[in-house]
């Protein structure tokens, strides 16, 4: 039995975080897998530093429009098979989903989408979220386990806010948001961190023009998930809000396989 440690995080424009010490810290924290989301980058845009990092596997999975949405994948043990996207076309072509299958386990790397622009992008997002869901459970109904991560975009619980009362009615924490993450998790997923953590007053994002983070002042919207058969494999479940450069901070797990 292994064990493994995975980080997940929104690094809103990998080659921004690049110039702010990425490298460095990646190499520090040492993951054994790294998943990313909201690359703003095309894989053919990206300097070799970023697709060749020495002792890792780099998958890309991008979107029709450049500059927008993306997530990557690095990987010490190369993957069985690598797919990009549920094979539902109006949501695969944002390039959000990157799923890496593994002999154990097949982890699900996603960014969803926000729903704040628009009543057409909420729609967008309950759907998405639906068909991430039915993508899911089909695997799960074959046995397999799953390990899920990334910017879900949604706060569950109020504890998971610092503002519960004055979002209600925003989306991130529209009732309709949260009722779907109940429902997930109804359908036997764990949400990982509260596996280990029962306080309040852990958040993944923070607003940047209100600085909001010094004030510590934000929202639980990254999670790592896994399915029911893999919760007794859990050794810890994390936060790294120490860890600069982005408006959200790495989070992560720890697993033996």
């Amino acid at each position: 039995m292994k064990k493994l440690k995975l980080i997940s995080w929104n690094v809103n424009g990998i080659r921004a975080v690049l110039k702010k010490g990425f490298l460095e810290w990646f190499k520090d924290a040492d993951p054994d897998i790294l998943c990313i989301q909201e690359t703003k980058a095309w894989e053919e845009q990206l300097p070799k530093e970023l697709t060749e990092v020495p002792g890792y596997h780099a998958y890309f999975c991008q979107g029709v429009k450049k500059g927008y949405s993306g997530t990557a994948v690095y990987t010490k043990e190369k993957p069985i098979n690598i797919k990009r996207g549920f094979g539902v076309e109006k949501y695969d072509s944002e390039g959000r989903i990157l799923i890496a299958e593994y002999k154990e386990f097949t982890l699900i790397n996603i960014y969803y989408p926000n729903g704040k622009q628009s009543k057409e992008r909420l729609d967008y997002k309950m759907g998405f979220y639906e068909a991430f869901q039915n993508y899911a459970n089909k695997l799960k109904s074959e046995g397999k386990k799953l390990i899920i991560c990334g910017d879900v975009n949604t706060a569950h619980k109020e504890i998971d806010l610092a503002r519960p009362k004055e979002n209600s009615k925003i989306s991130g924490f529209l009732p309709e948001e949260r009722a779907w993450i109940d429902g997930f998790l109804a359908d036997g997923y764990k949400d990982t961190l509260r596996l280990f953590n029962d306080k309040g007053e852990i958040y993944t994002w923070w607003d940047v023009i209100s600085r909001a983070r010094e004030r510590n002042v934000g929202w639980r919207i990254d999670y790592f998930y896994v399915s029911e058969n893999l919760k007794n494999n859990l050794t810890n479940a994390f936060t790294l809000p120490e860890v600069m450069g982005s408006d959200h901070c790495p989070i992560g797990i720890e697993i033996k396989i």
